[in-house]
């Protein structure tokens, strides 16, 4: 097999992360920060209304696989909220608050992030001889943010978050967007992940080979996917690509 690119999941794969939407703190973090800019919501009140919005968005989107805006989702909030005070602030703060309130969300709501031990090593030896590329869940919000934040950015592109969408994975859009920026195909990548089906079954609709990476996080089973390697390290990846290279 003539490996020319790999695409990778983030969460659960790259990076070890845990949040907790759930936590009263978050909440209430933002209804303190919605107070500043002229808005009086409970922090319950907040909760209820913000997965309200974002179930409708889901709703409404008439994907299979609906993806959220989180962006978009705090935007509603604001034109729901909003007050003569709100819309007397200045135009480009007017502007910047979905994403500032996005980005506090995630903020408020993250107690882990880190890198697997082993993938700063192995991410270097791999940018050396091949194109490396995202394909991940999440929002454009915080996923660049988090990758920076973990000293991995520079080595992926492009870098496919589901957010820009309105779809996540196992849509096959999401992988062919990645070939495509690549110009690859997907007999020439391998695709690894940390769930079953987001990650093992989305891929392999297009062909791709895959390597599952038994993490912490994920599904781990999935009626009809079969992962192509497994691997329980991330330095294993390693061992996997030379695997493949091997096939005719």
């Amino acid at each position: 097999m003539i490996i020319k690119g790999l695409l990778f999941d983030i969460n659960g794969t790259l990076t070890d992360i845990n949040t907790d939407e759930g936590h009263q703190h978050l909440w209430r973090t933002l209804s303190n920060l919605l107070f500043y800019q002229g808005m009086s919501i409970d922090e319950n009140a907040l909760r209820e209304l913000y997965f309200r919005i974002q179930k409708e968005q889901r709703n409404a989107s008439g994907e299979q696989h609906p993806e959220f805006d989180a962006e978009a989702v705090f935007q509603e909030i604001i034109r729901q909220l909003s007050t003569a005070f709100t819309q007397r602030l200045p135009a480009k703060k007017q502007e910047l608050l979905p994403l500032l309130l996005a980005e506090t969300f995630r903020a408020a709501s993250l107690f882990r992030l880190k890198r697997y031990q082993g993938v700063s090593g192995t991410i270097k030896e791999l940018h050396q001889r091949y194109k490396l590329a995202v394909v991940s869940d999440g929002q454009k919000a915080y996923a660049l943010a988090e990758l920076n934040a973990v000293s991995l950015l520079e080595y992926f592109s492009p870098v496919i978050v589901s957010g820009n969408f309105g779809y996540r994975k196992p849509d096959r859009r999401l992988f062919e967007h990645a070939l495509t920026a690549m110009e690859l195909q997907p007999k020439n990548v391998l695709f690894i992940g940390n769930d079953m089906r987001r990650d093992v079954f989305g891929a392999k609709q297009l062909g791709i080979k895959t390597v599952f990476f038994k993490s912490n996080q994920g599904e781990q089973d999935y009626a009809g996917a079969v992962p192509d390697y497994i691997i329980y390290s991330f330095p294993e990846l390693l061992n996997a690509v030379r695997f493949f290279e091997a096939q005719p």
